[in-house]
């Protein structure tokens, strides 16, 4: 007696252009086609006269399999069919556990398909050109809180996510729960293209995006792909995510340091909570966040409305030149390139020899003595802080006396005492542009980078950081 072979095929799409020789070959010259009852239709013109068709309904996964078996032990060539591709949520995994269950010998090979997915990323454009990931969302053999996990990781690990199963008469609010996970790490504008029926006679493709998707407008022969942050729509036809062989070229005697620093800043930009946000705010940020790889950043970094485009434009003008830092260590932080550009020079009074005196004969600090100096003779400069919230408690205390009227203030002192204290006391004068680090954090590092982001503001619109490395 003949051995028998169970072959399990992907049989594409829908489309008889979509299967692949291989399949057809086999789908040909089997004895037996086992398949869901849907399937066939794509494949009654293929079939031999004298081959056997065992079609069954829905759930029926396991019935098939069986079968296969029970006429592969007779000695028969057994096509199992699959829409897609086979191994992709379909036949083969099965197959494979009921081999090793019945112990069987029965040789078993698997043919690959034209997956749903490719078939509807085809029809978007190319909306996978970068690392993806397949999520079902059919929880009839994953539980749901998996599934959740699962959907979590994609999302915040930024795959371009295509989504099988996603919706069904039973299964109606999971696309919506997705859809809310999504937008916690996603920006609503994230494209996202749906396929219906992909390719077949009934075919319809639509683009949309995160947020306007309509799970109402989905059902269970509709596969969904949702972009990642480097997705784009292009000609309101496709979807296009770069793998990055277009990536920007670097130009204008870039150096090495300045091309690692824009990519660090696309980087950061892209793992945003919140990329809408408005562009001096957002180039402050993304400066914070590269100085400390401390994406907090992004929930206390205060920024009066406009204070970087304000400050910036106040130095184009040229009628203040001078900034003032608590500590040398804020001041040297500061790139020198761009302060030669704009003609200004940082002063520190910390190592000034009237401030041990001062502070001894008034029992301050020295860092407060050093700001009560620096008031006398630059009443107007911006001042920052990256260390002393005792020098930025000073401060405060001299504007409020009409002493000092500064042209902004970056409060970014660190640590455990009066730090928080010395920050609120900083909100209040409505008529100082200011940035703050809010809370304990800060440090000197800080303080440089945000007067760096100031000064290079005009460089915030092409997302080009580091002219001065």
């Amino acid at each position: 007696m003949n051995k028998g072979k169970i072959i399990i095929v992907g049989i594409g799409p829908g489309s008889k252009e979509d299967i692949t020789p291989a399949v057809l070959h086999a789908v040909k010259t089997s004895d037996v086609i086992v398949g869901y009852k849907y399937y066939f239709q794509f494949i009654e013109n293929m079939i031999k006269p004298n081959a056997q068709c065992i079609d069954t309904g829905m759930k029926k996964e396991r019935e098939r399999a069986k079968e296969a078996f029970c006429y592969a032990d007779e000695g028969k060539t057994v096509c199992v069919i699959s829409s897609g591709d086979a191994g992709i949520y379909g036949m083969a995994p099965l197959v494979y556990e009921m081999k090793k269950e019945r112990n069987s010998t029965i040789e078993v090979e698997v043919l690959p398909g034209i997956s749903a997915f490719q078939k509807a990323a085809s029809l978007l454009g190319a909306p996978i050109g970068h690392d993806f990931c397949l999520i079902s969302l059919s929880d009839l053999m994953t539980p749901w809180d998996k599934i959740e996990k699962r959907i979590v990781a994609a999302a915040t690990a930024d795959f371009v996510t295509a989504i099988y199963n996603p919706k069904s008469n039973g299964r109606y609010w999971q696309l919506y729960r997705l859809i809310e996970l999504f937008l916690k790490e996603r920006s609503p504008e994230t494209p996202v293209g749906y396929v219906r029926q992909a390719g077949r006679e009934e075919q319809k493709v639509k683009i949309t995006t995160l947020e306007s998707l309509d799970p109402e407008d989905v059902d269970m022969f509709t596969i969904i792909i949702i972009g990642n942050s480097q997705s784009y729509t292009f000609e309101n036809k496709h979807i296009i995510t770069p793998r990055g062989y277009y990536r920007d070229t670097i130009k204008e005697n870039v150096g090495i340091g300045q091309d690692i620093m824009i990519r660090s800043f696309r980087t950061l930009e892209s793992e945003l909570k919140n990329k809408d946000i408005p562009l001096g705010r957002k180039w402050a940020l993304l400066h914070a966040i590269h100085t400390t790889a401390d994406f907090d950043m992004e929930d206390i970094l205060y920024t009066d409305e406009d204070a970087v485009e304000t400050l910036y434009h106040e130095f184009t003008k040229g009628k203040v030149r001078t900034i003032i830092t608590d500590v040398t260590m804020a001041a040297s932080g500061i790139r020198k390139g761009a302060l030669e550009r704009l003609g200004i020079e940082v002063k520190c009074y910390l190592h000034d020899r009237r401030v041990a005196d001062l502070a001894r004969t008034k029992g301050i600090t020295r860092t407060q003595a050093g700001i009560k100096l620096a008031v006398e003779e630059h009443p107007d400069a911006l001042y920052a802080f990256g260390n002393a919230p005792t020098a930025l408690m000073e401060l405060c205390e001299l504007i409020r006396k009409g002493k000092a009227r500064p042209m902004g203030i970056v409060a970014a002192p660190v640590g455990f005492v009066n730090v928080c204290e010395s920050k609120h006391m900083v909100k209040p004068f409505k008529d100082i542009a200011k940035l703050i680090i809010e809370g304990r954090k800060g440090g000197s590092n800080l303080a440089a980078t945000l007067i760096n982001s100031i000064l290079t503001f005009d460089d915030a619109e092409q997302l080009k950081p580091g002219r001065d490395v």
